[in-house]
């Protein structure tokens, strides 16, 4: 199987860099700059709410242009929290997405966990894992009791 053709973006010099890339293409449902945004290695994998694991470009090309045949995604990364090594960076993101209902927009809430590698090419993304969504905005669990006083 070939590899889909990639369009080259500048990307700039961090994973923070990449990640904003990532979900400003989401948001303006531009695919080849989101296929951008990723490692050009085979065992990249994405996995969207609910859904199965996603290995291989070919794979995580076509779901997104599925997702962006239904109109652009309003998605907003917040709570982004980090740890960065030589060479990775993961972060774990809380996704606000607003969804279109009958009733009208509403917002959804979802946990994703970006995996970012240095290659020759710079900071590319290799794994996307989002949760199941949630109408209410989690709260962060920390071992750190809560003062009360």
């Amino acid at each position: 199987m070939t590899k889909p053709k990639k369009t080259a973006v500048t990307l700039g010099g961090s994973a923070d860099d990449t990640e904003a890339k990532f979900y400003e293409a989401l948001q303006n449902s531009d695919l080849d700059r989101l296929m951008a945004c990723w490692a050009d290695e085979d065992e990249v994998f994405c996995v969207h709410p609910g859904g199965p694991r996603l290995v291989g470009l070919g794979a995580i090309r076509a779901a997104f242009e599925s997702m962006f045949s239904n109109g652009s995604i309003r998605i907003e990364a917040q709570a982004i929290r980090k740890i960065d090594a030589m060479a990775a960076s993961v972060h774990s993101v809380r996704e606000r997405i607003e969804i279109l209902t009958n009733e009208g927009p509403l917002d959804a809430f979802v946990m994703a966990t970006n995996i970012y590698h240095k290659t020759a090419q710079g900071w590319r993304l290799v794994a996307h894992h989002a949760s199941p969504g949630s109408p209410s905005e989690a709260d962060d669990v920390t071992d750190t009791p809560p003062v009360l006083h």
